[in-house]
């Protein structure tokens, strides 16, 4: 079984990089030992771990980020599949060999593998331009840190011995024998491998690319995510506060005010599959489909839609019925938010029947598949709009400028209501109102304000368990979220904030690698 750690830190498929580096399609293996000696093989190591975020992003985050909240659930299920529900109905147990855990540990470690054999082997590559050099090493460094942000809030938490714990190190390449003794390391030392790889990549990369190039990730990305791995830092389970809130502020103030990004005009636009890496993107994953086997493809506006439809939500392939919107995401919409028309559907039409179907789906990632779930949208990690929200929470907790919280939730706002809507629904003359100071009776209503904004304005894009969890209040919410839903025997425990670490992880190095409080020991 320690073989399998192994294989997991060394497990290598690489992509090529064409005409464009929206190109990325998966060769055969290549010889890892021969292949590092010219920079283009730099470049295509780099475009291999780019690539093959979408592992991660197709569908893996999307559950864990998700459906783990009170956003979505599963509209259609076959059988008893105990994985759904684990993440999706806090199953007790969430079992260790649950697969979506498991392969979200297993595809950001490849990733990170990735990662570390461009820092490692690319110091005995000649380069003629040496800031070419430092910016693959840049590239390389952001995606190990998005890959360690994202296992961190997964996995990181209290373990079975009361530490606080993140999950495996491995900032290099190592030898088997080094891999048999890796074990999880102190939650903050992994938030500091993370900073650290953040602050690199924001000296050291560029502020934009040529057009061939767009969608490598610049000094405003690098700088966005530190802002956000900052107000996790500060939050739970860490619990850093004030200083790391205005170390956030401070880098969502340098994307702000200096990075040239802008909110795009239209929100439904933001997400038009014609219109990628817009002016408000920071980093997004980059996808295209109509490539053989669909392999660069996305899959969302297939899987999101109802089960049972047929052309009536998606013209061409497969409908998987996941990440439907709960009926408290529904409501959470002011009336006649535009952003709802955007982004979800409260129903669909029968066309044999003429029937109404009262089935909810996301709607925002819509396109026409080549076949199968082969669609050509982006997945946006990180935006602007985010930035400003993040800011403004930032600024209301440190008890700082409330007017310009405000003013930061008002933009957004006030880019929502100038978004066509439903044709079918009179806008009130209210609509999305800007707020002012005295609408808030205390910091608490203008926090709960800023959470919901959040919520809307990022709904279905991976931010809403991990905001609850930072912000403590997953517990809140998914009781009365579980209640809702019929779950009237719910009990909450704080175990829940984290999932397990996988049984096949811990099977690999057995009795050094530590499970979270309330899971199972292997």
């Amino acid at each position: 079984m320690k073989n399998k750690l192994f294989i997991l830190f060394y497990l290598m498929v690489f992509c090529s990089c064409k005409k464009e580096f929206i190109d990325l399609n998966p060769p055969s293996n290549l010889n890892s030992e021969s292949f590092y000696k010219t920079e283009s093989d730099m470049n295509q190591a780099v475009l291999s771990a780019y690539g093959n975020l979408r592992s991660v992003y197709n569908s893996t985050f999307i559950k864990l980020g998700e459906i783990r909240s009170d956003n979505t659930t599963f509209s259609w299920l076959s059988g008893s599949p105990a994985d759904e529900k684990g993440v999706d109905e806090f199953a007790s147990p969430l079992l260790a060999d649950n697969g979506y855990p498991t392969s979200c540990w297993n595809n950001c470690y490849n990733i990170i593998l990735r990662s570390n054999i461009v820092i490692g082997r690319i110091e005995n590559v000649s380069f003629k331009d040496p800031k070419l050099k430092s910016q693959y090493i840049a590239e390389a460094k952001f995606i190990r840190a998005l890959m360690y942000f994202w296992l961190n809030r997964v996995f990181g938490g209290y373990s079975k011995n009361g530490e606080l714990l993140g999950v495996l190190k491995v900032d290099k390449e190592i030898t088997s024998a080094e891999a048999y003794d890796v074990r999880r390391a102190p939650l903050q030392e992994i938030y500091d491998l993370i900073v650290s790889d953040l602050q690199f990549a924001e000296q050291n990369l560029p502020d934009k690319y040529a057009a061939s190039d767009k969608g490598r990730v610049t000094k405003w990305g690098a700088k966005g995510m530190l802002c956000k791995v900052y107000m996790t830092m500060a939050g739970y389970p860490l619990n850093k506060g004030i200083e790391y809130y205005n170390l956030a502020i401070q880098k969502g103030e340098e994307v702000i005010n200096t990075s040239g990004a802008s909110l795009v005009p239209n929100y439904k636009s933001l997400f038009d599959v014609n219109n990628k890496n817009t002016s408000e993107s920071l980093f997004e994953i980059q996808y295209k489909k109509g490539s053989p086997n669909g392999v660069t493809g996305s899959p969302w506006n297939n899987d999101f839609a109802p089960r049972f439809s047929d052309k009536e939500v998606v013209l061409v392939g497969d409908k998987g019925g996941s990440n439907a919107p709960t009926g408290d995401m529904s409501s959470a919409y002011e009336k006649a938010d535009p952003r709802k028309y955007s982004s979800m559907k409260d129903n669909w039409i029968n066309a044999k029947s003429g029937a109404v179907q009262n089935e909810r789906y996301v709607s925002k990632y819509y396109d026409i598949a080549t076949s199968g779930s082969d669609n050509g949208n982006n997945w946006i990690e990180l935006r602007l709009a985010d930035i400003l929200l993040l800011n403004a929470e930032a600024l209301v907790r440190i008890g700082s400028d409330r007017a310009k919280a405000i003013l930061y939730v008002n933009r957004i706002r006030q880019r929502a209501r100038n978004t066509p809507g439903d044709p079918a629904v009179i806008k009130p003359t209210n609509l999305l109102a800007d707020y002012t100071l005295a609408d808030f009776s205390n910091d608490d209503a203008l926090l709960l304000a800023i959470e919901k904004e959040r919520r809307v304005e990022l709904a279905f894009e991976n931010h809403r368990w991990f905001d609850l969890v930072r912000a403590k209040r997953a517990k809140d919410v998914m009781i009365a979220e579980q209640i809702a839903d019929g779950y009237s025997s719910f009990i909450w425990s704080d175990d829940m904030l984290c999932y397990p670490i996988p049984m096949t992880a811990m099977q690999s190095n057995p009795g050094k690698i530590i499970q979270n409080k309330g899971y199972t020991q292997f």
